[in-house]
C-alpha cells in the first residue's frame, strides 16, 4: 500500500523540536540552476573582425566618426557630446522622409510615423537635457556657437540660412531657419506637413529651458538666440552619407530602415561614450551631483536604444529576411549576433559595467584586500545616516550616484533583454539563440548571459537587502514589545 503521508513525515522528521529564536542574519537559498549561471563567463566580445569591419563599412562609420570628431569650436567644451547627438536627429529627419516615400502599399506607414514622432521627441528631450547641463556648468556656459543680433553687430550674414527679424514690442526677435536641414522643407511637404509640424513644436516646449533654441523652424516665441546648427551639425556633409555602400547590389526598400536606423544608434552610442568619459572624470574629483546628473543621461541613453531597435517591428518580414540573405548577415554562433558586430556598442556596454570600481571612491573607503563587507557596511551607513546640505563628506549626492549607477545596469540589461526579443520578432527564436538548438544556464547564449547574470553592484545589493531586513527586524520587534507591555 502506497504511504501517502511520505511528504509529511519527512517533513516533521526534519523540523527542530523548538522554534528557532529569529537571527540577525539572512538566509537566502540559492538554486543550484542559478549559481551555475551565475558561475558562466559574463564578459562581453565583439563579433569577427570580418563581420565588424563590414558592418562598419555597410553604415559608413569611418566617414560618420569624422564628422562625430570634428573639433570646430575649440572653446566649446561639449562640442564632442551635443555634435553627434544633433546628427542623430537630423538623420532621424532623413528617415522621416524615407517612410513616408515608402511606395510599397503594404507597409505600415502610420504606425511608422508614430513612432518615429515619439523617437524624435525622445531624442529631442535628451539635447534639451544636455543643452541644460551645458549651461549649468561655469566651465562651459556661453561657449555654444549662436546666432542674434548682439553677436552680429545687427547684421546677419545669409551663409545658407534663412534669417527672420521683427518686433515684440520692445525687443527684436531673430529666427534664423537652417536651410542645410531637412526639417524645414519636410514642413513644406504634404506628406509630412503635420509631421514636421509637431516636431518642431516639440522643440518649442522641450527647450523652454535653454538659453537658445535650435533653429530649424520652432516658433521661438521667447525670442531666444539660435545655435549655429548647419555650422555644428554639417547637414549637407551628413547626408552625402545617406546611400550605402551596398545600394547598388541590394533590391528592397527596408536596406534604408536598416541603413537609418543603427546611424542613429551608432550616433548615440558615440554620445554615450563621450559621457561616460565624462562621468569617470567627474567622480573621481568627486562632483557627484554632475555625475549624477550624466548617469541619469546615460539611462535615458540606453532606453532610447532599445525604442530605436524596435523601429525594427515594422519591417516587412519576408522583405526583411530576403535583405537578410542578400547582405549574408548569418548568425555562425551566439557572438556573431548583429549588435555585437558594432564595436563601440560592446564598448559602451564595457564602461557601463566598469563604472562598479567607482563604488569605494564614492563611498570613501577603499576595498577590503581580505574580502569583507567594507564597502557594504559603508553604504548601509550612507543609506542610514545621509545629511543632505550639511557640512558632512557624505550626503545625498553620494545617494544619487549610487542609484544612478544601478539604474544604468537595470537600462542595460533592459536593452539586452528587449533586443533578443526583436530578434526573435525578424528572425525567429533560434537565429535569437546564436543557433543553439538547447539552451540551459551552462550554454546559454551571449545575450542571455548579459541580462541574466548577477548584479554588477553586489555591495550595494547586500547593504540594501540588510538594511531592509534590520528596518523591518526594529518596526516588528517594536510592536511586538509594545504589545506585550499592554
Amino acid at each position: 500500500m502506497v504511504d501517502l503521508d511520505w511528504k509529511a513525515k519527512i517533513v516533521s522528521s526534519n523540523m527542530p523540536s523548538k522554534s528557532p529564536k529569529l537571527s540577525n542574519k539572512l538566509h537566502v537559498s540559492v538554486p543550484g540552476s542559478f549559481r551555475a549561471a551565475c558561475q558562466v563567463q559574463t564578459d562581453i566580445l565583439a563579433a569577427s573582425d570580418m563581420s565588424c569591419s563590414t558592418y562598419e563599412h555597410y553604415l559608413r562609420l569611418p566617414e560618420l566618426r569624422q564628422l562625430w570628431s570634428s573639433h570646430d569650436f575649440p572653446s566649446w567644451k561639449n562640442e564632442s557630446v551635443l555634435k553627434p547627438a544633433l546628427q542623430a536627429l537630423e538623420i532621424t529627419f532623413r528617415f522621416v522622409s524615407t517612410v513616408l516615400s515608402d511606395p510599397r502599399p503594404y507597409s505600415n506607414r502610420r504606425e511608422g510615423k508614430r513612432r518615429l514622432e515619439s523617437l524624435t521627441t525622445s531624442q529631442i528631450q535628451l539635447i534639451a537635457m544636455l543643452i541644460e547641463d551645458d549651461e549649468e556648468d561655469s566651465e562651459t556656459r556661453g561657449m555654444a556657437p549662436i546666432v542674434d543680433l548682439s553677436t552680429s553687430n545687427g547684421e546677419l550674414a545669409r551663409d545658407g540660412s534663412m534669417a527672420e527679424v521683427w518686433s515684440s514690442g520692445e525687443h527684436t526677435v531673430v529666427s534664423r531657419i537652417s536651410e542645410a536641414s531637412l526639417l524645414p522643407r519636410l514642413a513644406t511637404w504634404h506628406k509630412s506637413e503635420g509631421m514636421a509640424q509637431k516636431i518642431l513644436y516639440s522643440i518649442e516646449c522641450e527647450m523652454r529651458n535653454c538659453p537658445y533654441s535650435l533653429g530649424l523652424g520652432e516658433p521661438n516665441l521667447a525670442g531666444k538666440p539660435n545655435l549655429d546648427y548647419d555650422a555644428v551639425c554639417k547637414p549637407s556633409e551628413l547626408h552625402s552619407l545617406r546611400k550605402s555602400p551596398y545600394d547598388a547590389h541590394v533590391d528592397s526598400y527596408e536596406n534604408q530602415t536598416v541603413y537609418a536606423t543603427h546611424q542613429v544608434l551608432e550616433s548615440w552610442v558615440h554620445v554615450c561614450r563621450e559621457l561616460l568619459k565624462r562621468v569617470t572624470s567627474r567622480i573621481e574629483s568627486r562632483d557627484f551631483e554632475k555625475a549624477a546628473s550624466d548617469c541619469y543621461m546615460i539611462e535615458r541613453i540606453w532606453k532610447l536604444l532599445a525604442e530605436i531597435e524596435d523601429l525594427h517591428l515594422l519591417m516587412d518580414p519576408a522583405d526583411f529576411l530576403r535583405l537578410k540573405n542578400q547582405l549574408r548577415i548569418k548568425t555562425v554562433d551566439d557572438t556573431e549576433s548583429f549588435c555585437f558586430r558594432s564595436k563601440a556598442l560592446v564598448e559602451m556596454t564595457k564602461l557601463c559595467k566598469e563604472l562598479r570600481h567607482k563604488v569605494p571612491v564614492i563611498l570613501g573607503v577603499e576595498v577590503d584586500p581580505k574580502g569583507g563587507p567594507r564597502i557594504q557596511e559603508a553604504a548601509m551607513r550612507l543609506y542610514s545616516e545621509k545629511k543632505a546640505g550639511s557640512d558632512s563628506d557624505f550626503g545625498s549626492e553620494n545617494i544619487h550616484v549610487l542609484q544612478a549607477l544601478q539604474a544604468i545596469e537595470s537600462a542595460l540589461k533592459r536593452f539586452y533583454y528587449a533586443y533578443k526579443q526583436v530578434l526573435v520578432v525578424l528572425m525567429g527564436s533560434l537565429e535569437a539563440k546564436g543557433n543553439l538548438v538547447v539552451v540551459n544556464p551552462e550554454t546559454c547564449d551571449s545575450l542571455s548571459r548579459i541580462f541574466l547574470e548577477p548584479t554588477y553592484f553586489p555591495s550595494l545589493d547586500a547593504a540594501k537587502t540588510f538594511l531592509g531586513d534590520s528596518i523591518n527586524h526594529d518596526i516588528h520587534g517594536g510592536d511586538r514589545r509594545s504589545r506585550r507591555t499592554h
